[in-house]
């Protein structure tokens, strides 16, 4: 399996400059292969075969672009064809509904990475420092807070900016073990299973009554507001608004972090402990277009969310299922009876069967019932989603999710950690 390792760099001042010529000139590089890509027609071949076309070209380029000979060869390759990936990536969100279009020039603020494939990277230790050796380009000290593990062969490493004009190191492994093998369905225990309900309020209430509350990011909010005023009195492109454009930028990097913390220490806990986890699949990019409180469900990143679930709990062997959240909320989770309720009545009450309990358990309930039936799996009148429905909820707040799962700081990160 690939996991990537996301660590912080300490360039000096002088490095700085360095990396910043090395990621400009691949910004150049990737626009001029642009340009060749969309020169070249689609009868030459399949997008992957008239990139490589371009990337053949590259001996020739040097010849003439001085700059390129001062970045070295495995950086220049990959840089070209990351058009290929771009190229597909526009593909999966047209398959999803959304309107694109072709990929565009990238001016000097949005080319920020580039990436050493196969060789030219080294990590060392010099100065009583551990660095990052990169060829053509200088040793940079790193902050490696968790090692590699020994198993892992390491492919790429990837030199990004944020926006605040940090750099981090992000190193491409392959682990050399697969995943544990995930046990039968018939031999899970219904204790192993839980639904899983994401909402506003509380994040997520799953079928053992746990109920997890939403991360509180009103104070970050409320700084980036300040900031943002702040950057609208300056004069664009000054020193000053630049300054203040860094501030600005620090505080959407502060609540992403956060955010991601949250969510991938809660996804750890749940492929961790449970050997089958049913969710819903839900359509947020409809949720979004909505008047209603879109602004709380861009935040709330479910779809982030449940990608990272089924990420962890691929790696751990566990069973993952998204099922269709239509109804999840009105069915009852005993009988099966569909109630109309408003969103403002937070109890689930049967009119049917007496029934009655916390709405978001009830959903969590019928996920788990819905993703059992969708995996083929009959369960008989003893099962938990007839007879255990819990009437008390314990409730944890996202801070303690937070502290409790720091330990999972050591386990495998996604890039964008």
């Amino acid at each position: 399996m690939n996991y990537n390792y996301r660590y912080r760099l300490k360039p000096t001042p002088a490095q700085r400059e360095t990396l910043d010529y090395h990621r400009d000139t691949c910004r150049q590089l990737y626009n001029h292969a642009l340009y060749r890509f969309n020169q070249i027609p689609e009868s030459a071949g399949t997008v992957k075969q008239r990139v490589r076309t371009i990337r053949d070209e590259l001996p020739d380029l040097k010849e003439w672009w001085d700059e390129l000979t001062d970045i070295y060869s495995k950086v220049l390759q990959p840089t070209v064809m990351r058009i290929a990936k771009n190229v597909k990536a526009l593909g999966k969100l047209k398959e999803r509904g959304y309107n694109v279009g072709q990929l565009n020039w990238k001016p000097p603020r949005a080319f920020r990475s580039f990436t050493y494939n196969q060789s030219g990277f080294e990590l060392d230790k010099k100065g009583g420092q551990t660095v990052l050796s990169l060829s053509k380009l200088a040793d940079i000290p790193i902050r490696l807070h968790r090692a590699i593990p020994e198993d892992a062969t390491v492919k790429e490493v990837t030199l990004k900016k944020e926006t605040d004009g940090e750099w981090f190191a992000i190193f491409g492994v392959e682990m050399d073990t697969g995943p544990p093998p995930k046990p039968s369905l018939s031999d899970i225990d219904a204790d192993a299973m839980v639904g899983i309900d994401v909402g506003i309020l509380k994040y997520a209430h799953d079928t053992d009554g746990t109920a997890v509350e939403s991360l509180n990011l009103s104070t970050e909010r409320e700084r980036l507001e300040r900031e943002q005023r702040a950057l609208s009195r300056k004069e664009h492109g000054s020193a000053n608004w630049e300054r203040q454009r860094q501030r600005v930028a620090e505080c959407h990097l502060r609540i992403k972090r956060k955010r991601r913390d949250f969510l991938h220490k809660l996804s750890n806990y749940y492929a961790r402990k449970y050997e089958l986890v049913a969710v819903e699949d839900l359509d947020v990019k409809e949720m979004l277009e909505s008047p209603r409180n879109s602004r709380n469900t861009a935040s709330a990143a479910w779809n982030t969310f449940t990608d990272m679930l089924e990420t962890k709990c691929e790696r751990e062997g566990t069973h993952f299922v998204a099922v269709d959240p239509e109804g999840t909320t009105k069915e009852c989770g005993r009988c099966g009876i569909t109630t109309d309720k408003p969103l403002w009545v937070r109890e689930h009450s049967c009119p049917s069967c007496g029934f009655e309990a916390d709405r978001d358990a009830n959903a969590a309930w019928n996920i788990l019932s819905r993703g059992l039936t969708d995996l083929g799996v009959g369960h008989s009148e003893g099962t938990p989603v007839e007879t255990a429905l819990p009437t008390d909820i314990d409730s944890v707040s996202a801070k303690r999710v937070v502290e409790a799962g720091s330990p999972t700081l050591n386990e495998p990160a996604l890039a964008g950690e």
